[in-house]
């Protein structure tokens, strides 16, 4: 077995602790959790998502997704309705006032951005990202992980 500290799990776990290290506290000084702000971003991004669906992207659990979603309503900074078709799917959307909030967060995430890119370096940093991606691809067509075999060698 190889050493735990060189597991591909923890080499991705200490890489997303330094960077969102650096992220936190913006995210502190707005009120926010890093979990809200996954939502909000997410939110952002459509005009309504059913809430299992949004679970799927910000990679929640339904228990978390929901009790942040009820202090993101209490804080008006999302709206929720039910479809009407099926009274059991929620639809979740950004409110205006989370809009601005994400208008008011975005100038210092943007700068926490520059500096990791001035730091690492824009061509190593998009590297990364579109290597990430790449396995992210290629891990997604393995079984789930009750079922998981052997990792055949990539294609390319």
């Amino acid at each position: 077995m190889r050493e735990f500290s060189r597991s591909l799990p923890m080499s991705l776990l200490r890489t997303r602790e330094a960077v969102m290290r650096h992220f936190r506290p913006s995210l502190r000084d707005h009120g926010l959790t890093e979990q809200q702000w996954r939502i909000l971003r997410a939110l952002a991004s459509v005009e309504t998502i059913e809430v299992t669906e949004l679970a799927r992207v910000a990679f929640l659990l339904g228990p978390s997704l929901s009790r942040i979603l009820r202090d993101l309503e209490t804080r008006r900074l999302i709206e929720r309705r039910v479809v009407k078709a099926d009274q059991r799917r929620g639809l979740v959307s950004i409110s205006s006032k989370g809009l601005k909030l994400i208008e008011t967060v975005a100038p210092s995430s943007e700068a926490i951005y520059a500096a990791i890119t001035r730091r690492y370096g824009a061509r190593k940093l998009a590297e990364l990202q579109n290597m990430l991606e790449a396995l992210e691809r290629s891990l997604s067509s393995l079984p789930g992980a009750g079922n998981a075999g052997a990792i055949d060698e990539p294609s390319e």
